[in-house]
């Protein structure tokens, strides 16, 4: 049992290696691409592959860059793609009690910072997402475009349906991992943002997520209607894992939304305007 949930607590948050699209283990352990910096008192792993605009990928709670695999497939012929290891993830260090969103997202300022970045796109599974809106209210200037799947802003019923919570209440109980326990705790109990910082943001920001997911449906719409320079899609048929279960229609919804002029033109604007 104990195995058994925690394959699906890892799997359902930090979107692992069991949904990647390309099976490439180079990814994540890569010599020729791979390079350690230190930020924000911690050795942080990344990758970077091809070249042009920027675009950072921020997997979730658990997972790492061998998570990206397709993903940087896919977009390393049209872009430079830094994949990075979270804090106490992959290949990044874990010093202990230090392990909050706020401190996530400081390690990526300063890690663009060290890269030498002014600004990029960004996409962020689950709790990358998190940190990719920490990012774009914190760090407004390192954020060209935000695309975000399967986030949430508080660590509540609001947000999460409640079988989840009560699978890592479960193994909290049940494991002896330290750093599995901190894991759990990180999902449990975080983030806690204010619907009024959302309304700090201004790039743009794209909100996805699984008609299926983790995340309730009014909960993404919620975090949709506090940014005002928004898009939301609901992919079909889709879990919390839509990235990696449809890649093709998520690659060419996340394309469309980095390569074309941003837009929140609604209905009624347009009819107002064709007929006045």
């Amino acid at each position: 049992m104990k195995y058994l949930l925690h394959v699906v607590i890892i799997a359902l948050m930090g979107t692992t290696n069991i949904f990647s699209q390309t099976p490439n283990f180079e990814y994540g352990d890569n010599v020729n691409a791979g390079h350690y910096a230190t930020v924000n008192g911690i050795k942080m792993y990344y990758e970077i592959y091809g070249e042009g605009e920027p675009l950072l990928l921020l997997h979730g709670n658990g997972g790492s860059i061998r998570g990206h695999s397709g993903r940087i497939e896919h977009f390393k012929n049209k872009y430079q793609v830094i994949a990075i290891d979270s804090r106490a993830h992959g290949k990044t260090e874990d010093i202990g009690d230090s392990l909050t969103y706020k401190n996530m997202t400081k390690d990526i300022d300063e890690l663009l910072e060290y890269l030498n970045i002014d600004s990029c796109y960004i996409w962020g599974q689950s709790d990358g997402g998190i940190i990719g809106l920490r990012l774009a209210f914190d760090y407004p200037d390192k954020v060209k475009k935000l695309a975000v799947y399967g986030a949430n802003i508080t660590a509540d019923t609001t947000a999460i349906f409640l079988q989840l919570f009560e699978l890592v209440d479960k193994v909290l109980e049940s494991t002896t991992d330290n750093h599995e326990k901190r894991l759990m705790k990180l999902m449990k109990f975080q983030p806690q943002i204010e619907y009024d910082e959302l309304s700090k943001i201004n790039v743009p920001v794209l909100i996805m997520s699984g008609d299926r997911d983790a995340i309730k449906l009014e909960h993404t719409l919620k975090i949709f209607n506090h940014i005002k320079n928004s898009n939301l899609f609901i992919m079909p048929g889709a879990t919390h894992f839509g990235s990696y279960e449809k890649p093709d229609l998520f690659n060419t919804v996340l394309e469309d939304f980095f390569t074309k002029p941003f837009s929140k033109t609604s209905t009624v604007e347009k009819l107002y305007n064709r007929y006045q």
